[in-house]
């Protein structure tokens, strides 16, 4: 998805996703579909930086919600880990585009031990 991931420890992830053509609708904004992927890409890498390589996890639910459109070029997604437990974690991702916020992405994990 283009998504360049600039870090992630301690539970934060940061990365730039370059949205061209192929994320537009024919309104000219990015699909919300993409905006969830790639958040769900960055609280991936953040919850991963907080487990040990015994454990894996899965998404058990994802929500967004959309403040504003987002257009072609750079999208900042921040993802951090609010809360982790043994078994579940609570994710966010701010999703912003020149300053400002287009979407705010919440997921629950599962974290399992392999």
């Amino acid at each position: 998805m283009q998504i360049k991931v600039d870090d992630a420890n301690d539970g934060i992830a940061n990365g730039i996703w370059t949205v061209d053509d192929k994320y537009i609708n024919g309104l000219g904004v990015v699909m919300g579909g993409f905006l969830s992927s790639a958040a769900d890409i960055l609280m991936a890498y953040a919850v991963a930086s907080k487990l040990t390589e015994n454990q894996g996890f899965v998404s058990i639910d994802l929500d967004t919600t959309f403040h504003r459109p987002g257009v072609k070029g750079e999208i900042e997604v921040t993802a951090r880990v609010e809360k982790m437990g043994r078994t579940l974690a609570y994710v966010v991702a701010d999703l912003v585009q020149n300053g400002k916020k287009i979407a705010t992405c919440v997921s629950s994990v599962l974290i399992q031990s392999q």
